[in-house]
């Protein structure tokens, strides 16, 4: 059932108890919007926890609390809510614990992939799905904390590149108004996640890209990072989020992909347009999905298979 925000929020209160569940290898959208929502209903005085399959990336953990998500979910909660996760699927080993256990689920989220699974559901393209959430949080009886506005601008911040990315609209500045006067810190915030960075990282990424490939005349651009690339720089393969916005910022590129091994013969791949292609029919050709601008899947195959495949995929949604 599709629910208004105001009704979403009605439903939420009324709940005595829930785990909130982030997607799989975890960004700052997720997180946030997962950690500002549980301070929203504690705030109600419901009882909640946030869970994530994987491990959280360190450099998140300047914000109070991010160190303490749980791996399972409290198996005694009323309800289930997952945030930002386009399908059960984003949400990797807790799919199953998702789908079979017999609570009230909540999906809320920003991707126009999104599936509407769940009980109730709130899906809307935006910026973020924290954008969604600092809106959520005008109907809930609870003022809205320094802490949640940090963790909401968070998601803002992560998902919109700093607020530099085309999903960057009037309501976007509106939310991030918002969580600033409610004591959010965007200083803070992007300064961690965009400024700071290991030697480690700053070493994976020169090498990264050195290497660009350009293909179909240089419309589109390629970047790698392999395991052993990233065992040779002492990184983890958290610390390249953010690396595919170079290639996509160099002149004539329309579409930038970067590939993450994370297994033999398996990548992630990131996808980003200009705007003169759609790469979430591209992810979806593949079973991933996003967004127009931003999306991505998984594809198994050596390094050169995946790019061949990818650039004939590209090939026939670029808009000449």
């Amino acid at each position: 059932m599709t629910l208004t925000l105001r009704e979403m929020a009605e439903r939420l209160q009324q709940l005595k108890s829930a785990s909130i569940f982030c997607h799989m290898r975890p960004d700052g959208d997720t997180l946030g919007a997962a950690m500002g929502l549980r301070c929203l209903l504690e705030g109600a005085g419901v009882r909640c926890n946030v869970v994530c399959e994987s491990k959280i990336p360190e450099k998140y953990f300047f914000l109070e609390g991010m160190d303490k998500i749980a791996r399972v979910p409290d198996a005694g909660v009323e309800a289930y809510i997952a945030v930002d996760s386009s399908d059960t699927h984003r949400l990797g080993m807790l799919c199953d614990t998702f789908e079979r256990a017999k609570k009230v689920k909540f999906n809320i989220d920003h991707h126009i992939s999104n599936t509407r699974y769940g009980d109730y559901c709130f899906v809307e393209d935006r910026a973020a799905t924290c954008e969604i959430m600092t809106e959520l949080s005008e109907y809930f009886e609870a003022p809205l904390t320094p802490l949640a506005a940090n963790y909401f601008m968070l998601g803002l911040s992560s998902d919109t590149g700093n607020f530099a990315h085309k999903n960057v609209t009037e309501s976007t500045f509106l939310a991030a108004a918002k969580l600033a006067s409610c004591g959010g810190d965007v200083h803070t915030v992007q300064y961690n996640m965009f400024k700071r960075q290991s030697p480690a990282r700053a070493l994976l990424f020169g090498r990264t890209m050195a290497h660009i490939r350009y293909f179909a005349e240089g419309r589109i651009a390629v970047i790698s990072v392999t395991r052993a690339q990233l065992r040779e720089c002492g990184a983890t393969s958290d610390v390249t989020e953010g690396f595919i916005d170079f290639p996509l910022s160099v002149d004539g590129v329309e579409v930038a992909v970067c590939l993450l091994e994370t297994s033999d013969e398996r990548f992630k791949v990131s996808l980003r347009s200009k705007g003169r292609a759609d790469v979430n029919a591209i992810a979806s050709v593949y079973g991933g999905g996003g967004h127009v601008l931003a999306s991505g899947c998984m594809l198994s195959g050596s390094l050169e298979e995946v790019i061949d495949r990818l650039c004939y995929t590209i090939r026939q949604h670029l808009i000449d």
